[in-house]
């Protein structure tokens, strides 16, 4: 298990009844249960493959009692209740943001929300913010070199210092991140119309607020 989903893990109560969502082979379920981290564990994924690969990792780890694989879309195949936490990595914002969408019930009846997206990040804080859910700790993990961010969102929490500003990979995220807008201002501004938008003027602001943040 890379460092994404410990990250994932990480945030993951003690005890909790877990939905691990797209899960592929079914190592961060497997994880959670060994770890302690989840009490019970239903890892989801609408591929057929991956699913039986799951199913037979987790029999092989002797885990079948307490993680129940199941073939489906999304957060589509629980019901309300059925857990208290939801993980979703290794997917974009926006599909992140359509399974949330498509199973009200299921994402009302849960305590906390864990994302790993691979992109689209605002588009999940834009969900959350959206839908009277607060950001109560975010993360950074590196694989293969990419930088990525954790979310862990709850309702009612009071705000804190999250765990990101003292990770020792921010100032290399910032500097990813820096790099990736100014690529975006680059292409856009081969277009006078594009370099006179407020969303070029916007794009600049953030460039400009991360490099203070990066001489602080």
């Amino acid at each position: 298990m890379d460092s994404r989903m410990r990250a994932v893990m990480n945030f993951v109560r003690e005890g909790s009844r877990v939905a691990d969502v797209g899960a592929d082979h079914g190592y961060l379920s497997i994880a959670l249960i060994e770890s302690g981290r989840a009490s019970k564990v239903i890892a989801t994924e609408k591929n057929i493959h991956p699913l039986g690969a799951a199913i037979k990792n987790i029999d092989a780890a002797g885990l079948s009692g307490v993680i129940e694989a199941r073939l489906g879309d999304g957060l589509q195949v629980l019901t309300a209740g059925e857990v208290d936490t939801i993980c979703i990595a290794g997917m974009g914002g926006a599909l992140i943001a359509k399974i949330l969408d498509d199973a009200p019930e299921v994402v009302q009846s849960a305590r906390s929300l864990i994302f790993q997206p691979m992109n689209g990040v605002k588009k999940i804080r834009t969900w959350l913010a959206d839908n009277d859910w607060t950001i109560a700790d975010e993360d950074l993990a590196e694989s293969a070199g990419i930088i990525y961010e954790i979310i862990c969102a709850e309702r009612n929490v009071t705000p804190k210092i999250f765990k990101r500003d003292s990770s020792p990979l921010l100032p290399k995220f910032t500097a990813q991140r820096i790099e990736k807008l100014q690529r975006v201002l680059s292409e856009m501004s081969k277009s006078p119309v594009a370099r006179n938008s407020e969303k070029f003027a916007a794009l600049q602001a953030e460039i400009d607020a991360l490099r203070r943040l990066i001489d602080e």
